[in-house]
């Protein structure tokens, strides 16, 4: 059974729009809860919440504890537990140092996508090394146009649009408010990009989430983009592209040497602590 919660300390943050509740102490931490702070309207607002929980006392973290103090158990605003999050991991790397959990410079996170290494200064923009991607084998369609499938430790889908002005039109005018039609749907759900090619290396998208919605960025979303686009157009590594996000932009190399870094702002909002009167109305589960 799980253990009712008096009060929950939190900390707002955002990477390009894509915002979080940073839960230091949630423990335990159950769908319903994490459901009634991400509403929008009832409770306190986010794309999904980031606990921060010592590896060695995680499940899914312990096996990268010699390697990382800090696990990131990410789940999304419905509730639903995901592998990894690129906006996340960069507002979780800076809520570490901002709480003195960890110093700046190199930071090794562990994920339920595996080790993930941060490198964040003082202040301003964040690196993380995203890992190599990995095809997915699928070729499903979405609203009847063909998509690519990568892994970025979670499931993509990737649409290419036409580019230049007729796309960014198309891309503009998408209904996401609802999840895009995907035919076959993969085993563990997807994430889906829509982008459009805006010039030598850059490219404009929108992103439908797995259990959020729309959200104004997406970390591991840009670099499935990316490394589609990359792939399609038989372009060259190791060069850093400019990703336009409804809620900014972030830069993305995938390397000669495989994994994929992206870099972008980590920024923290506000702190708070739920009422305990509230709090009694959130179901147990």
């Amino acid at each position: 059974m799980i253990r009712r919660l008096d009060r929950v300390n939190w900390v707002k943050g955002h990477g390009t729009g894509n915002d979080f509740l940073v839960l230091p102490d949630a423990d335990p931490l159950s769908a319903g809860l994490v459901r009634a702070l991400c509403d929008r309207h009832h409770g306190i607002g986010a794309d999904g919440v980031l606990r921060v929980v010592p590896a060695a006392d995680d499940p899914d973290g312990a096996p990268m504890a010699a390697a990382a103090k800090w696990f990131m158990d990410y789940r999304n605003a419905d509730g639903s537990i995901a592998e990894m999050c690129g906006n996340g991991i960069r507002v979780f790397a800076r809520y570490l140092v901002d709480a003195g959990l960890a110093g700046p410079g190199e930071l090794p996170v562990a994920t339920r996508a595996g080790l993930r290494t941060v490198w964040l200064p003082a202040a301003g923009d964040v690196t993380v090394d995203m890992g190599a991607p990995a095809p997915i084998d699928a070729h499903p369609l979405v609203g009847g146009q063909p998509a690519t499938a990568v892994s970025m430790g979670n499931p993509h889908l990737v649409v290419a649009l036409p580019a230049g002005a007729a796309g960014l039109a198309e891309l503009a005018g998408l209904d996401l408010t609802r999840p895009p039609v995907v035919t076959p749907t993969l085993p563990d759900g997807q994430n889906v990009e829509f982008v459009v090619r805006t010039g030598p290396r850059g490219i404009a998208l929108r992103v439908h989430e797995r259990g959020v919605g729309e959200t104004r960025s997406c970390g591991t979303g840009v670099c499935a983009a990316v490394v589609a686009t990359v792939q399609a157009a038989g372009a060259g590594r190791a060069e850093p592209w400019t990703v336009d996000v409804p809620g900014g932009r972030l830069t993305v190399t995938w390397t000669a040497a495989g994994p994929v870094r992206l870099t972008g702002p980590a920024v923290l909002v506000a702190t708070g602590t739920t009422r305990p009167d509230w709090l009694s109305t959130v179901p147990p589960a």
